[in-house]
């Protein structure tokens, strides 16, 4: 090898402004040099002995790579002068950088000797060194340490003890900061590997030492020491993901002291920045040992505090500030704590601040209501009545950033309730409209930031809003609404046209037939947008666009839009070749949306819309790849474009050469045999897995309305899409699941009609084509696996959503192979008991996690959560309608927890199981007879309830427990106190109890009429009628009283007279009052009253035109 050559190149990387020689001389190390072991010989040269320090810390960054190439091959006779070398020049290197260098290349050599059982000294040495009385020896002996335990640590677990009093020294260190923060990070490194269970002895000492640690972090912040307050921060970090019983200690206390950094306004922000984002992670990964603590209201209440510092900069300003982190911690608790934990206390305390006459006080206040509805819909639902006003007054405060965030807290409360905020429509629209009057009138220039953010948030109100308004009540303001929409289509400012067009398309999208006389000039006016490409803002406006024309399409059908289809799907084929994620995602839903709007007819487009649809999902992450050289040094850490991808890229492979001005302290590098694995730095693809997600729900949109033509399809989809439900998205996870059964429901409708009619029960009595047995197979063997193992909270919430519609559409055909049923009760179980991986802690099972037996606070939910049990009892519901009667023997493994929560302190977990029960009642016929009496013991606890929606579905489950129960003994015990009760239930208003009552009656009447004192319940039964809230209980309401009129039964023809008005309305709209076996009774029961009494029923025309038929 040429030394002279190799060194003058290695010295020509350096040359500050010349990109050809760099470029030249890099390649021509990597191709002639670098593949020889001689140039780890001589790069080791230069780390040791070169006087310029930019030349020594790039010889360390490109030997390190080279070591695993190199090392073994050297001459044995070099190696022990090399090491002596390496560990003389590290202890007396001036510059921490290089230092940090060579420790990573001692490190490099360490891992092969080791494992070689060479360099059997080096332990000692960095012990010794660790412990020295000169700092900076101490520095380097904790340093290589740590780099050495984050490199092999496992095989170093022997060593554990003896290295934990070292650090235990260390981490006091009184001269040295960096071996203080050296230590934390080497005990880090040992807590990562640390087996808790076999070592209990290294986790009570690293234990011990967490206030050490925490103590190192305040004096880096009390300090203002940037760099070592963002280690230490790191730190804590590291050990949240480790097992929870290295923190459980000192978990509260550790908590309160980032609550109170957080808090604290003389420390720097950037620190409180980052005590915040530790809080966020200790909700996510400690959620139930957060929830335990009670720190919930504490936590939120102190963000809302700090929210007040913000300042008034634009809403598009993506700047990571204190006051916006505080607004993300509510977010986090919101949706991960339950409502009495953070939203009741954030309304409770709200009014100091909407209240206040500092403005910046009244805009936290409406900032953080907006910020945590998303979280706890429901609840925030139930409070609107309070919320609305107090949000309406701050829409017309005096200060523009008080209005500003008023409108920004519509459009999430219209996000999340957009049905229920829709009613104020009368209030809303006016405002909003009103609002962006004087904005636009205002706006003197496309610069004038503050006029244009308010027109942008008014659009998006408008956006989400409209999402919740009938087609006639958005109708009537499309006169109002589309002027100024359409004015700002040529706005010259991008972001404001695309919010136009963006809430145009969901006014189109609510409005449908109403939209028709605007939809040609619409479509004129946006059609250059769908072509434009020269700049990303014109890129990121032409995906609104198609976006908008997609709802468009949806909104007018499939005549008015037919002219447009050919040229937009030109378009979005385009779009996807254009170098934009997003044009790629919005071509794939534009697709979809046309193959719900065509149907079939979309057939002449499939094969083009399919194949582009597989390659994205057959593109292989990992194959993205970019040559980086030193001149794009700038992107490390960044996203890139690579063929139309979001790439983004964490660090320069180990080939890489680095220009030494770009070179920072390397800690956050590994060490890697793999010569193959240049990339492996490249992180997580995160806009390619979004476009995944996106294209394969895509193509669950195709499947279910393009059904026929896709046949052909079919097996390549379920061959792409079944190895999709592993990915490491969650989001491709949910929705490959979700496209698998979409595309079994699909492919069961092509079957025979007889074969689609299924009956309850196993075996099957039907049984389904080959073909759709094979897929069901398919989809259970890959889904039901990955369902009891999921640990994301959505995916599993999805996945419970779609197997009960599948269920309740295909009925038991998915059940019928004997491997199903188990993994099925199972996993049911486990949610139900809420010990799936999806309810545990990061890093605890089932049986370590906090459960509500050892700790009652527990048993409240936050409303995500509940949502997973929730659809859990979807699928019992689906399972007992599935199964019939034979679902008893399932039900005795269930009912002590829907017992469980049928008593529980929440409402709506007793409302919902009591449901559940009342649902399992029916399915199960007289097969519920052994559990009559335990479940009428809880049933009449329930008919006392506080909650009207709990006692409605008490007393509906009263009714079909005493039909179908064929325990005479149980049910006649408790038949007249339900009849007590009944008395007062057919007089409450609300939540369907009139309803439910009634049905009530009519069944015990069909059960035992001889018990029932007709005189009183007929009249009171009649009195509620006709229904008008739950018209599923007219079939035994109106069985009842037909059969009693046909039995000639005295009380109810007297009460003929009463009945026929009554009679009329049922007979009358709406239809879906009665189904067809009810209505053809009813229609009797005229004829038959009419026949007996003509001059009664004539009064009443809509029962004569019955009569005549």
């Amino acid at each position: 090898m040429d030394t002279k050559k190799f060194v003058q190149l290695f010295r020509e990387i350096l040359a500050p402004a010349d990109t050809a020689r760099v470029k030249a001389a890099t390649a021509t190390l990597k191709a002639d040099f670098y593949p020889h072991p001689e140039s780890l010989s001589l790069l080791l040269q230069i780390l040791v002995s070169d006087e310029s320090t930019s030349l020594r810390q790039l010889a360390a960054t490109q030997a390190r790579s080279l070591v695993s190439k190199h090392w073994k091959t050297l001459p044995e006779e070099q190696k022990p002068q090399i090491r002596q070398r390496l560990l003389q020049k590290i202890l007396s290197e001036e510059q921490q950088l290089v230092r940090h260098g060579a420790a990573r290349v001692i490190t490099a050599i360490a891992k092969k000797d080791l494992s070689d059982g060479q360099w059997p000294d080096l332990f000692d040495t960095l012990v010794q060194a660790a412990g020295s009385r000169t700092i900076r020896h101490r520095e380097v002996g904790t340093y290589i340490l740590f780099t050495t335990i984050e490199a092999i640590g496992e095989d170093m677990s022997a060593k554990t003890p003896q290295l934990l009093e070292l650090f235990a020294k260390t981490i006091n260190d009184p001269q040295s900061a960096e071996v203080k923060i050296n230590s934390m990070l080497a005990l880090s490194r040992i807590a990562i590997v640390l087996d808790t269970d076999e070592d209990p002895a290294s986790l009570n000492t690293i234990q011990e030492l967490i206030p050490q640690m925490v103590g190192v972090l305040k004096e880096a912040i009390d300090a203002g020491d940037e760099d070592r307050t963002t280690q230490s921060f790191e730190v804590l970090q590291t050990l949240l993901g480790c097992d929870s019983s290295v923190l459980n200690k000192h978990f509260k206390d550790l908590v309160q002291f980032m609550t109170n950094v957080a808090a604290d306004t003389d420390v720097d922000g950037d620190a409180r920045t980052q005590a915040l984002s530790y809080l966020m992670q200790c909700v996510r990964f400690r959620k139930l040992k957060i929830q335990g603590l009670r720190v919930g209201e504490q936590l939120t209440l102190k963000c809302l505090e700090i929210v007040t510092e913000m300042d008034d900069a634009g809403t598009d300003d993506e700047e990571i500030t204190t006051g916006r982190s505080a607004l993300a911690l509510i977010d986090v608790l919101a949706e991960s704590l339950p409502p009495s934990q953070v939203v009741v206390p954030l309304l409770h305390n709200l009014g100091a601040y909407v209240n206040s006459p500092d403005p910046d006080r009244r805009k936290a206040g409406i900032m953080a209501l907006g910020t945590c509805v998303e979280g706890a819909p429901d609840f925030i639902n139930t409070q609107l009545h309070e919320i609305f006003p107090l949000v309406l007054r701050l829409l017309e405060d005096r200060e523009d950033k008080v209005r500003r965030a008023a409108l920004d807290t519509i459009m999430r409360l219209a996000e999340d309730l957009a049905e229920d905020l829709g009613k104020e429509h009368a209030k809303l629209i006016p405002a909003l409209v009103k609002h962006l009057d004087i904005a636009m009138r205002q706006a003197s220039a496309s610069d004038d930031e503050r006029n244009l953010v308010t027109i942008k948030a008014c659009c998006n109100a408008m956006d989400a809003l409209v999402e919740g308004l009938d087609p006639e009540v958005i109708g009537k303001y499309l006169p109002e609404l589309f002027p100024r929409m359409s004015r700002l289509f040529s706005h010259p400012h991008y972001p404001i046209k695309a919010a136009a067009i963006g809430a145009l398309g969901a006014i189109a999208a609510s409005s449908e037939e109403a939209f028709a006389p605007y939809f040609e000039q619409t479509m004129n006016s946006l059609s250059d947008y769908v072509r434009i490409k020269d700049s990303v803002e014109e890129l990121d406006l032409r995906c609104t666009t198609c976006d908008a024309m997609g709802a468009m399409a949806l909104a007018v059908g499939a005549k008015p839009f037919q002219k447009y289809v050919r040229p937009l799907m030109e378009a979005t084929e385009e779009g996807l070749h254009l170098d934009h994620p997003k044009l790629r995602e919005t071509s794939f839903l534009f697709w979809g949306n046309m193959a719900k709007v065509y149907q079939d007819e979309f057939k002449p487009f499939l094969e083009g819309v399919v194949k582009a649809i597989f390659e994205s999902l057959e593109s292989e992450e990992s194959e993205l790849e970019v040559e980086l050289g030193e001149e794009a040094a700038d992107l490390a850490g960044k996203e890139v474009t690579i063929g139309g991808k979001k790439v983004q890229v964490a660090a320069f492979s180990d080939d890489e050469l680095v220009a030494a001005s770009d070179i920072g302290d390397l800690d956050g590098m590994e060490d890697d045999d793999d010569d193959d694995s240049d990339w492996d730095d490249l992180q997580t693809v995160t806009a390619v897995a979004q476009e995944k997600e996106i294209a394969v729900e895509v193509v669950g949109d195709i499947v279910t309305h393009v059904t026929q033509p896709y046949v052909p399809y079919i097996e390549k989809t379920v061959e792409i899409v079944l190895p999709l439900t592993e990915h490491s998205y969650e989001g491709v996870r949910r929705a490959a699941i979700g496209t698998l059964y979409r595309l079994y429901s699909a492919v069961w409708g092509l079957q025979p009609e007889e074969i689609q009619k299924w009956k309850p029960g196993l075996p099957l009595q039907q049984k389904p084509t080959d073909e759709v047995v094979k897929l069901g197979e398919i989809i259970t063997t890959s889904t039901l696996a990955i369902w009891g193992e999921e640990e994301d909270r959505a995916t599993v919430t999805d996945l419970n959503r779609n197997l009960a519609a599948t269920l309740n559409l295909t009925g038991p055909s998915l059940l019928s192979s004997p491997s199903t049923l188990t993994p099925v009760s199972q996993t049911l179980l486990a949610l139900l008991s809420r010990k799936h991986p999806c309810q545990t802690d990061f890093s605890l099972s089932a049986s370590s996690s906090p459960s509500p037996d050892d700790d009652p606070g527990l048993l409240e939910s936050s409303e995500y959560d509940w949502l997973v049990i929730d659809t859990a009892l979807d699928i019992l519901i689906s399972l007992a309608h599935v199964l019939g009667p034979s679902f008893a023997e399932f039900y005795k493994l269930v009912e002590k927890l829907l017992f469980r929560f049928a008593s529980g302190s929440e409402a709506i977990e007793r409302s919902t199981a009591v449901g559940v029960l009342a649902e399992c009642i029916r399915s199960m016929d007289s097969a519920v007879t052994p559990f009559t009496g335990s479940m009428f013991r809880i049933l009449m606890h329930r008919l006392d309830d506080e909650d009207p929606e709990t006692k409605s579905n008490a007393v509906f489950a009263v009714g079909i427990l005493i039909e179908k129960s064929q325990d005479e003994k149980e049910v006649g015990r408790y038949f007249n106190p339900v009849l007590a009760k009944l008395e007062g239930l057919l007089r409450m208003e609300g939540a369907r109890l009139k309803d439910n009552a009634a049905g009530c009656a009519a069944r015990m009447v069909g059960r035992w009429q001889d018990k029932v004192p007709l005189g009183a319940v007929m009249p009171a039964l009649v009195g509620v009628l006709p229904l008008t809230e739950d018209f599923e209980e007219n079939a035994p309401v109106w069985g009842c009283l037909v059969r009693l009129y046909s039995e000639g039964e005295p009380t109810i023809l007297g009460l003929t007279l009463q009945l026929l008005p009554i009679l009329e309305k049922v007979l009358g709209p709406p239809m879906a009052q009665l189904d067809d076996k009810t209505r053809e009774q009813v229609v009797e029961m005229v004829k038959f009253i009419h026949s007996k009494q003509p001059q009664m029923v004539q009064k009443y025309a809509g029962l004569m035109g019955v009569v005549r038929g």
